[in-house]
């Protein structure tokens, strides 16, 4: 009798230690946060291109810049349009210390091998539904991986979604600055709304200061749910499409920010 609700107690940990989101998962984030003072934001990938010497592509990437530490947010699909833009702008490759893949399709992971192939002594975050193949890879180059399944810290500043179901499945970034959370997302294939819906669920507490990156394809609707959600500034690009980009334009006016390859956005 005791060795069968020794089972049932063991059965409810496993439980509870696999729920995805909820009081415990909120009070971590709350309990865990920090917030950066000054974070600089580079477009380095981007089919979207604001400083006409460098390169355009499909796809997407951006450089995380904090006196802390220098993170790069997906790759694009293809590295040598990568390398070549960061260098371009001054920015090292082996300065970056962390490398967040936001989901699985070529034109955000393209780069990466080749990106490792200048600087291994990176921790890559990937969605933990990658394929091995992509594990195998990083680790070949040199490299140290972490699976990202739910909400996870990666820094003291900088935080994980978690993966949101698209498909694919994808991770978004979210960052607490002295302004409020910055959101940075790759194809927002969840779908833009949800992932900012997720980001103030699990601060509550923080106003969204500015959403970036590819929103793809959303309906018109998106500008007044951005609104109506008390997003401060939009940065759509990559796949988010030029209707709606014009529309958050005119919206958004002065608080809409053009990104495209060679952006550098400063916040402090």
């Amino acid at each position: 009798m005791k060795i069968k609700i020794i089972l049932v107690l063991l059965g409810v940990g496993v439980f509870l230690a696999h729920i995805p989101m909820g009081s415990q998962s909120e009070s971590f984030f709350q309990q865990e946060i920090g917030e950066i003072q000054e974070v600089t934001l580079i477009s380095v990938f981007d089919n979207y291109r604001v400083n006409p010497e460098l390169k355009t592509s499909w796809g997407f990437g951006t450089v995380v810049k904090t006196p802390q530490e220098i993170l790069l947010f997906d790759t694009g699909g293809n590295s040598d349009i990568l390398i070549f833009n960061m260098e371009k702008m001054n920015i090292d490759p082996q300065s970056i210390d962390k490398v967040f893949i936001s989901h699985v399709h070529a034109d955000h992971v393209g780069g990466l091998k080749g990106f490792l192939e200048k600087n291994h002594e990176v921790t890559v975050f990937i969605p933990s539904s990658f394929p091995n193949s992509i594990r195998n890879m990083i680790t070949k180059q040199g490299a140290e991986f972490i699976n990202v399944s739910g909400p996870q810290k990666i820094s003291d500043f900088a935080f994980s979604t978690g993966e949101l179901f698209g498909p694919p499945k994808e991770q978004s970034l979210v960052i607490n600055s002295k302004k409020g959370l910055i959101i940075i997302n790759g194809c927002s294939h969840p779908g833009i709304i949800n992932i900012v819906k997720k980001a103030k669920e699990m601060f509550p507490e923080r106003k969204v200061y500015l959403a970036m990156g590819g929103f793809h394809h959303p309906p018109m609707a998106v500008v007044k749910g951005f609104r109506e959600l008390g997003v401060e500034k939009a940065a759509p690009s990559h796949c988010t499409g030029d209707p709606v980009r014009e529309a958050f334009r005119k919206e958004y006016k002065e608080d809409f920010i053009e990104y495209g390859v060679g952006k550098i956005v400063e916040i402090k």
